[in-house]
């Protein structure tokens, strides 16, 4: 789900929950609505090859670089947003 526009300027937890919500809600064919973004993404059946995915698709989108590593520390959405807020702040 690569998003070839340019990084927001700025980005909070919130804007990037969001922005997960969908990427992820795709990914699994749902309603961004059903997605809990609490719930292990390995709940909704993405494997590593979504995660590695889901890490290129927040390099596209927010213009910074993700370890993998972060979202296996990190499972569920909400963790994921929190853990990328001050990735994003220090760009």
């Amino acid at each position: 789900m690569s998003d070839t526009t340019a990084p927001p300027a700025t980005a909070d937890a919130a804007e990037v929950r969001t922005w997960l919500r969908e990427c992820v809600a795709t990914y699994v064919r749902l309603p961004a609505e059903d997605i809990d973004v609490n719930l292990p993404l390995s709940e909704y059946g993405l494997d590593s090859v979504y995660v590695l995915s889901l890490c290129a698709d927040i390099e596209d989108r927010y213009g910074i670089e993700v370890e993998p590593t972060l979202l296996w520390d990190h499972p569920a959405i909400g963790p994921i947003a929190e853990a990328l807020t001050p990735l994003l702040a220090a760009r």
